[in-house]
């Protein structure tokens, strides 16, 4: 049996067992480890197993994502979430269904300090549902709102995903981090008129709120200080090129911390937060050691190769094949994690994006994207599981319906991207200028 023919069973192995429940990490380190010992004996492929784990986690790159992961459980321990949703909330909640998009500016916000989407969707699960419902908002809207706007920590830096990406393909951190800026504030912005419109024409869905004296808004910016603080830090370190990713993930921790004590943070809350960043680490981790030792696997079969020479020889333009893969992506989704769908499918994907001519940073946005896209779409959809299991109350079918307006405006904004490519690669061009 060719080495080809070797590839492609393993894979198709991998893709059953993942589907039948098997944790990701686990089916691809198992998956790599038949693999290359059926390729090259037993021991040379364990030897070559046994080595993954530590030669890629001494890598200078992945210390960024503890730090991103951290500065967002910090700022959640530590209460400076229901302070930018209250400062959102005076600002925008006179519009129609202005709590929801209340709701969207506050995710973005968090998100902008969090790396974590279901950690985002948990967040304000707790923090501005209650408050939709309050004022007889649709809760099928209320959910979806919430279960949406976590997606935004995917794709707002810094964003563990678009780390992930980049160790992956081993692309600039930093380029992607930039890049992700501008797609992520457009996607806030598209979520919120969505919402406009749809308590526009149908205003129970989500009546408007009174809007407080102007000098009571005013008072509610301070409270928001914290958050765009560290923002401003991390872009301004590593646009002017003061800092790497790294470092300027580590100020930014530093800052926060300085912040939440400065604010009375508990030690109880300090110990949960480092706990729960150590937790997400921990399975961040385990997910790229399986998956890479799966990786390795496939260099040794080489299927990145053949299926790159395959997806070339289409007879095609390029941008019909990309809208089929991203399509591919949207069925994957329906079954896996985001993390783990990236780790499984790019070592595969990316050589024949970048053979079709494509821009490996304003592939990464349009493929984290659609990572957004498969945290609310059934019968996985993470996101909206997150939702239901903080409000019990909302059974998860209402989600679901309420997140399928927003999966429509995901599939809007993906295809601007790919009409306008420009807006994705015209902030990390002016660094590289």
């Amino acid at each position: 049996m060719d080495e080809l023919t070797v590839g492609i069973l393993v894979t198709v192995g991998l893709l059953f067992a993942v589907f039948l429940g098997v944790r990701v990490f686990v089916a691809a380190a198992i998956a790599g480890l038949v693999g290359l010992v059926a390729m090259i004996g037993w021991d040379a492929g364990a030897g070559i197993v046994g080595t993954i784990p530590h030669s890629k986690s001494a890598n200078y790159v992945l210390s960024v994502l503890p730090m991103f992961i951290l500065i967002g459980f910090i700022a959640f321990h530590a209460g400076l979430t229901h302070s930018l949703f209250n400062a959102a909330k005076a600002w925008v909640g006179w519009v129609p269904g202005g709590l929801a998009v209340a709701s969207v500016f506050a995710t973005a916000g968090f998100a902008a300090v969090s790396g974590a989407s279901t950690a985002t969707a948990a967040v304000f699960s707790r923090v501005a549902i209650p408050y939709m419902l309050e004022y007889k908002y649709d809760r099928r809207l209320a959910a979806g709102v919430v279960a949406a706007g976590g997606t935004l920590a995917s794709l707002i830096p810094p964003s563990a995903i678009l780390v992930i990406y980049a160790i992956i393909v081993e692309e600039s951190v930093g380029a992607l981090i930039l890049a992700a800026f501008i797609p992520g504030v457009i996607s806030a912005i598209i979520y919120a008129a969505l919402i406009i419109g749809q308590c526009w024409m149908k205003p129970e869905l989500g009546p408007a709120v009174p809007s407080p004296p102007l000098i009571e808004r005013i008072k509610t910016l301070p409270g928001t200080i914290p958050i765009f603080a560290v923002v401003i830090i991390i872009f301004s370190a590593m646009m002017m090129g003061w800092a790497t990713p790294t470092e300027a993930g580590s100020l930014g921790a530093s800052v926060i911390l300085a912040i939440a004590l400065v604010n009375g943070m508990k030690w109880a809350s300090l110990q949960e937060a480092l706990m729960e960043t150590a937790k997400l680490t921990a399975m961040i981790f385990s997910l790229i050691w399986g998956v890479l030792i799966f990786v390795r696997f496939l260099g040794f079969a080489g299927l990145p190769e053949a299926f790159a020479t395959w997806i070339v020889g289409l007879p095609f333009p390029p941008i019909v094949i990309m809208i089929f893969i991203l399509l591919g992506y949207a069925v994957l989704g329906m079954f896996m994690d985001a993390i783990g769908m990236l780790l499984l499918t790019l070592p595969v994907v990316y050589p024949a994006v970048v053979a079709l001519g494509y821009d490996p940073v304003w592939f990464g946005i349009i493929v984290v994207k659609m990572c957004e896209v498969c945290l609310i779409t059934p019968p996985v959809g993470l996101n909206c599981y997150v939702v239901s299991a903080v409000r019990p109350d909302i059974p998860l079918g209402d989600v679901f319906k309420g997140i399928f307006p927003f999966f429509l405006a995901d599939a809007a904004t993906i295809g601007l991207f790919l009409a306008f490519p420009g807006l994705i690669l015209w902030l990390p061009s002016l660094i590289g200028s």
